[in-house]
């Protein structure tokens, strides 16, 4: 069973599902990060169980996910399915392993925080189970915006519409919309007549799919599952992320998610209204000065950021700043980040060091 560690010696950090699509990332982060930790060890689903993986200059061999492999950690990253997730992060917290999980499981459990930590870091000490939530993709991509916006002016009403990336899906959702683009090629007819696109991509690959609908040369407005009253799940966890991260249990938050033909990172429209007035100007100074976010932001050029231009980049870039006239409290603006990198693993390594600076 693990235990806090000795004075002086850097914990021990495991991440498990380390050969997925977040954990690949994951591996990909810790060698910028590596003095934090005194030994790192990864553990994935039996088909990986045995192969090696590079941390910089270091070469795991992976493990698998049983009891024993949480002997001696101190602090553990979970990306997993949330159909296990429970079961492993809570054996693994009771053994004495700080866990942070990605999965939705613990995300609005009120005794786990959900931790973003440019936004709410003191709250990784108040764990009382040991387990640290972190947020979606999605509300990762706006919620360091809209912190530093909320911080400015009070924010009282939120509509956002998201354009959710394929790697949203991990692994499978980037390689069916390969799939898909590698059968749409070259047939510049499609798209021309009504259900042309679905027809020809159900018959090559088939029916079976991680999307409800074909992606390429399509959108999709629905994602999740139907959670009730026309909302999906996922604009559900939006609006109870969000409220849960700025501490504004009763925003009102109405939000509608696109699936979109995007490899990675997704992007949010945001129209948000404050209890003060705001002037674009002010608005795009705070985010200029805000340390997580990159403002690109000039209609003359055009300047603004796109999906495709920001993948593998930390901050989130925030563009397009204008407002509704006639409507001095309320901000409109578009906003791209990686939803695997600070949209899901850096954000767990970086909980992860603060965690490690606590014990």
């Amino acid at each position: 069973m693990s235990t806090a560690p000795a004075f002086g010696r850097r914990p021990t950090l495991g991440v498990v599902g380390a050969t997925g699509a977040v954990g690949r990332v994951v591996l990909q982060v810790l060698p910028m990060r590596r003095q934090h930790w005194g030994a790192v060890r990864v553990a994935a689903g039996a088909e990986d169980v045995g192969s090696t993986v590079r941390v910089g200059d270091e070469h795991l061999t992976v493990e698998a996910v049983d009891a024993a492999f949480f002997d001696d950690l101190d602090i553990a990253i979970f990306d997993i399915p949330p159909g296990i997730a429970r079961e492993w992060v809570e054996l693994a917290a009771s053994r004495g392993v700080v866990c942070i999980d990605n999965s939705t499981v613990f995300r609005t459990e009120e005794d786990v925080p959900l931790v973003v930590p440019e936004v709410n870091s003191h709250q990784v000490r108040d764990r009382p189970r040991g387990i640290i939530a972190n947020p979606g993709a999605t509300v990762m991509t706006m919620i360091d915006v809209l912190a530093v916006l909320h911080g400015g002016w009070e924010l009282t009403e939120l509509v956002v519409t998201t354009f959710q990336a394929a790697s949203g899906l991990g692994r499978a959702g980037m390689s069916r919309l390969h799939d898909e683009l590698d059968v749409v090629h070259g047939d510049r007819e499609l798209g021309t007549r009504p259900g042309d696109v679905r027809r020809l991509v159900e018959h090559e690959l088939g029916e079976e799919s991680p999307f409800p609908a074909p992606l390429a040369l399509n959108l999709i407005p629905f994602v999740g599952h139907h959670a009730g009253d026309g909302w999906t799940s996922e604009e559900r966890k939006v609006r109870d992320e969000t409220r849960k991260i700025l501490d504004l249990p009763e925003l009102p938050v109405a939000t509608t998610c696109v699936r979109v033909p995007v490899v990675s990172s997704h992007s949010v429209t945001v129209h948000a209204t404050f209890a003060r007035r705001i002037k674009p100007s002010a608005a795009r100074q705070a985010l200029v000065e805000a340390p997580a976010v990159v403002v690109l932001d000039d209609p003359d050029q055009p300047d603004f950021p796109t999906p495709n231009d920001v993948v593998g980049a930390d901050p989130r870039f925030a563009g397009r700043i204008r407002q509704l006239e006639g409507h001095p409290n309320t901000l409109d603006l578009f906003i791209c980040g990686d939803n695997l990198r600070k949209g899901a693993a850096l954000n767990m390594v970086q909980t992860a060091e603060l965690v490690a600076a606590d014990l």
